[in-house]
């Protein structure tokens, strides 16, 4: 049996002794590993060899875990062999989702439908068990996509689609956890390792899902316990703008219980994401360096941290809640042994959820219940035989746990063309009727994990690591370093504190009337991120349950990152005096809070006319009558930030910012989300290289100033030479 202070110690033991296997990464500099360097027989460093996608330990260690029937080997190991296809998925709101989907069915899936390379058919093809056809593949590699003549329409319209969010890059088998987490708008969600963020992102969009009728009233807590990864993962998820979003940085094994103020119980969550790091060796499609550097010790050092993290998740599930435990392994020595241990000491607190009904298109494999168990010298022990080798690493001999393990779900890369993975549902039963003995018990479980956390060196800056140590995930794998030196973080990373505004503040009071707010919006909710606590130049908003957390008066969280921006200040004040203008990613939450005091709405013309000309004239505008109604509208409006609609039939209404000065407009959009929308909305065809609007009226600006310049100094020539003229003496 396998106790916590076992496990514990375990844990530190091969955390700080395993060497694990290292991967030379780099988030903005990612190397090729594919081939390596080799010497000639000079010993010069000139020649390059494809790294061997072959390993005799593998092979044996698989085949004698008897994954897979026989049969199947060497169709199993091809496919691991091959590079993975390209996949993605598409995101954002029902009409929104459709309507880029239908874009790219009509003037791409159309396009490459029968065209091959070399032998392989590059058709686009939906992901089966993704659901509403948003999920895709294409059978190449996504460097032979960013290559090939026929894909550069394709190429570029994932580029400008995946810059402003609506397209999210993630591997197959990395979507299937959320999805069968089954989010509501209401639900209190935990990720418990989100770095990098893919998945993170699909729980954000199901918690958004209805959206389109009312806004969420639950939460996405995403958690990493590496510093320098939990700012990037706000970098990434930054463009969801969710208000219903927090980050913080903890140990998983031991993520603090959380009481909000005036509650006599702890809060509990209604869905939480374990995807615990793995030693990957299901990512050998993408990770090449796997195929070297498998060894049986990878899955014996990470099995004690598997444990504590999903025993850690359990007990922070909430009564018929519901946890996916998931790895992107194939060993059991880190997929079913964990859950037949979780199973032996939760007993009928827990159960797994067959989900075999679930992701119909989904090709699996149902979960092992036998299997040999090697020590890391590569040979199979038997249980007691080695002391590093716990008793829970060995299968269950417990018959209703052996039945239960057929639940859990495997996902095999021959199957479907994808990444290896392993899946698992448990559902938390309700314990209404558990008696108080027990629930003590639980308690005091609670308070020794918060003990053994107080006792860590730990700061809001820097956490203690052990050696250097690789873990990954279905999205990447990364080396962890010592962290005694604080990491370089992203450059929009913020560590101010969170304060909240009283809504009578005098800043706030400027932008109530102004933009016409109603009394449901929560005007109790923003914040500031600065030492003064007072609103400088940017105004925050979370939601009301993001800012219960964040105010938690004994808070143990160790916050990163709440809310969105939602106003900025702007450099001079306009006539009404509401120095603020309204930040484009809170346009989605705000917009069913605003009247129409503010608002006014223009046709596909206007809106293409003003999407490639920055600052026009509002009297220019009225002589070209593109828009009659709208410029009539725009007279009776005051300067300053407004909201512009436009209504397309039975397609999702845009509704953008656009900016009214004295004498001229501009439609605030950045350069990215304008290159989307004339694409989607026009078929108008943009490059990267594109300046932007903004930079080539300021570019207009200049050559006109300079010409009236040159003018001058001409005009200045002119006088100056019939001056002299006059000036010289004439011949006598």
């Amino acid at each position: 049996m396998l106790n916590r202070a076992n496990l514990l110690r375990q844990n530190r033991t091969y955390i700080y002794k395993f060497n694990m296997p290292k991967r030379n990464f780099k988030r903005n500099n990612k190397k090729d590993t594919t081939f390596k360097r080799q010497n000639n027989e000079n010993g010069a460093n000139n020649t390059w060899k494809e790294v061997e996608r072959d390993n005799a330990d593998w092979e044996k260690y698989y085949k004698s875990m008897k994954i897979l029937p026989e049969s199947e080997w060497e169709e199993f190991k091809k496919s691991c062999q091959a590079n993975l296809p390209m996949t993605f998925r598409i995101t954002g709101n029902r009409k929104h989702a459709e309507e880029i989907r239908n874009v790219f069915l009509d003037r791409h899936v159309k396009n490459l439908k029968g065209k091959e390379f070399e032998g392989v058919d590059i058709t686009p093809k939906n992901i089966e068990f993704y659901p509403n056809e948003l999920g895709w593949q294409i059978d190449v590699s996504k460097q032979t996509i960013k290559k090939q003549k026929d894909f550069a329409k394709t190429q570029r319209f994932l580029v400008i689609e995946t810059e402003v969010g609506n397209i999210s890059r993630q591997e197959a088998v990395s979507m299937i956890p959320p999805l069968l987490m089954d989010i509501k708008p209401e639900h209190y969600v935990l990720d418990m390792c989100a770095a990098p963020g893919s998945k993170t992102a699909q729980l954000i969009e199901a918690l958004h899902a209805n959206d389109e009728k009312e806004q969420p009233t639950g939460f996405v807590l995403a958690n990493d316990s590496d510093y320098k990864r939990s700012h990037m993962l706000v970098h990434q998820i930054k463009r969801l703008n969710s208000p219903n979003f927090l980050v913080v940085n903890h140990d998983a094994q031991l993520f603090p219980r959380i009481r909000l103020n005036n509650s006599s119980t702890h809060l509990k969550f209604d869905r939480i994401l374990c995807d615990v790091p793995c030693s990957g060796d299901g990512t050998m499609r993408k990770n090449i360096n796997i195929w070297k550097d498998f060894r049986p010790g990878n899955a014996i050092g990470l099995h004690p941290l598997q444990y504590n993290i999903l025993n850690r998740g359990l007990q922070l599930l909430k009564s018929g809640g519901r946890l996916v435990y998931s790895t992107c392994s194939l060993s059991p020595i880190e997929n079913e042994a964990i859950v037949a241990e979780a199973l032996r000491q939760w007993g009928s607190k827990i159960k797994l959820v067959d989900v075999s009904n679930e992701l119909s298109g989904l090709k699996r494999r149902q979960g092992m219940n036998d299997w040999v168990v090697f020590g890391k010298d590569m040979k199979i022990k038997q249980k007691g035989e080695d002391e590093i080798l716990s008793d829970s690493m060995y299968p269950p001999t417990e018959e209703e746990i052996k039945s239960e393990l057929r639940k859990c779900v495997r996902v095999y890369p021959h199957l479907q063309n994808t990444g290896g993975f392993f899946i698992t549902v448990f559902e938390k039963v309700d314990q209404s009727n558990t008696s108080s003995v027990s629930n003590k018990r639980t308690d005091r479980e609670d308070e020794n994990i918060e003990k053994g956390n107080k006792k860590q060196k730990t700061s809001n800056t820097t956490n203690e690591k052990p050696e250097s140590v690789v873990v990954t995930t279905a999205e990447d794998s990364t080396e962890l370093k010592p962290t005694s030196v604080k990491q370089k973080l992203p450059r929009d990373a913020n560590e101010e504190p969170f304060i909240f505004l009283d809504p009578s503040n005098e800043e706030l009071q400027k932008c109530w009337p102004f933009y016409d707010f109603n009394e449901n919006f929560p005007k109790d909710c923003t914040l500031v991120r600065n030492a003064t606590g007072e609103p400088l130049r940017t105004i925050y908003y979370a939601s009301p349950i993001v800012k219960e957390i964040l105010t938690i008066n004994d808070q143990k969280l160790k916050l990163v990152h709440g809310g969105i921006k939602l106003f900025v200040s702007q450099r001079s004040e306009h006539s009404e005096g509401c120095p603020w203008r309204v930040q484009t990613e809170a346009l989605h939450t705000i917009e069913h809070f605003i009247g129409t005091k503010r608002h006014l709405k223009c046709n596909l013309k206007l809106l293409e006319y003003l999407f490639t000309n920055a600052f026009p004239k509002i009297e220019e505008l009225r002589k070209l009558k593109i828009d009659e109604e709208f410029s009539n509208t725009l007279d009776t409006l005051s300067e300053g930030c407004l909201f512009l609609t436009i209504s397309r039939d039975d397609k999702e209404d845009l509704f953008l910012p656009l900016w009214k000065g004295k004498t001229n407009i501009n439609l605030m959009v950045s350069k990215k989300d304008t290159h989307e929308l004339l694409s989607r909305i026009f078929d108008i065809d943009t490059t990267a290289n594109d300046v932007g609007k903004e930079k080539l009226y300021q570019e207009k600006v200049e050559a006109a100033k300079k010409d009236r310049e040159d003018k001058e100094a001409s005009e200045d020539d002119k006088v100056t030479d019939k001056f002299e003229k006059e000036e010289e003496p004439k011949n006598e």
